[in-house]
């Protein structure tokens, strides 16, 4: 088979690629600077010039593929700029589909995310639950936008489309916020932790997977949450702890208090540039929040099968470790 994977340059994207090389199938993705893709050419990935939110580039490398990944996307939560948010995450998605529906093409994967339902506080959601604002973050704005808005209604007028919602992904390569957060506990510099806030956890292997498995068992016009179990923050760094001999934070900050920074950090992010894990929708985003969800459905219909985050995390923690030039007998304090 002939697979199209948008964001084959990223992180998800990336393993998706390898996945279905391995497994035999050709795929084409696109690239703003194709001479920067040289790792996928290198892997046998034929990389077009173009780009999602440039709709006619699209149609060519389009042309004669079996089935569509859609998992480009701006992810940057914090970020000062969002300008790029709409333009990729929602016109970007609207191309891409739009190219799809005219040439045909018989199936199609878009990932979407569990963000869309926001802040589930506590509860475990499935496929049936929806949210409809306000968001904390111009990532999850988007996001639900192209799901509801772009997904669903082009379903409705008979896109074949699966749609996919994985939780907080991690594993080695990652670039983002998770990634921050374990280089930050390695090096000690991860001083306190919102308390209450959770996540499902999902092993980038494993979330590529739940993209393969939705296009060759998943039905058009369904969701499945391909996410992997959830815990709090402070679960998964006790876990890392376990794991590395590097105590957890202890200090976990009350969401009123999580959300009283945020206000003061609007204040001075007036006058000073503050890292985006500091800007006030950070901060808001990370106040005692849970995007937790049940994926149960991925599991019965698909064969999803992740990993437990205690199986999943020593592989990533010693791949930042090596990153940081630790040894193991520095993790542990010898």
């Amino acid at each position: 088979m002939r697979y199209l994977v948008t964001g084959a340059t990223g992180f998800i994207g990336g393993r998706l690629a390898c996945q279905l090389l391995e497994a035999g199938h050709e795929v084409v993705t696109v690239a703003r600077t194709p001479g920067k893709a040289t790792d996928l050419v290198a892997l046998g990935v034929s990389v077009h010039k173009g780009d999602i939110t440039d709709k006619e580039s699209l149609r060519s490398p389009m042309k004669g593929v079996d089935g569509v990944f859609h998992v480009a996307a701006w992810y940057r939560v914090g970020a000062r700029d969002k300008s790029p948010a709409e333009h990729i995450n929602v016109q970007g998605t609207r191309n891409v589909f739009e190219v799809m529906s005219d040439l045909g093409i018989e199936k199609g994967v878009y990932t979407s995310t569990l963000a869309v339902f926001s802040n589930t506080r506590g509860h475990l959601v499935d496929e049936n639950y929806r949210y409809d604002g306000p968001h904390l973050s111009e990532y999850d704005r988007t996001k639900w936008a192209a799901h509801y808005e772009v997904a669903l209604p082009m379903i409705e007028q008979g896109l074949p489309l699966v749609i996919v919602q994985p939780g907080v992904v991690y594993g080695p390569g990652d670039t983002s916020q998770t990634h921050g957060l374990w280089v930050n506990y390695l090096r000690r510099r991860l001083l306190s932790i919102p308390a209450g806030a959770a996540y499902c956890w999902g092993h980038v292997e494993d979330t590529a997977r739940g993209h393969v498995l939705a296009m060759e068992r998943g039905e058009p016009g369904e969701s499945y949450i391909i996410a992997g179990p959830a815990h709090t923050i402070k679960e998964a760094l006790d876990i890392a702890e376990t794991i590395t001999g590097i105590p957890a934070p202890r200090l976990q900050l009350r969401p009123s208090v999580t959300r009283s920074a945020a206000t003061l950090a609007a204040l001075a992010e007036r006058v000073v540039s503050l890292p985006d894990i500091y800007t006030p929708e950070a901060l808001r985003s990370s106040a005692g929040v849970t995007y937790i969800g049940s994926n149960k459905k991925a599991r019965q219909e698909l064969g999803f099968a992740p990993r437990a985050l205690s199986d999943g995390l020593p592989e990533v923690l010693s791949y930042e470790m090596q990153r940081l030039g630790m040894s193991s007998n520095q993790s542990r304090g010898g």
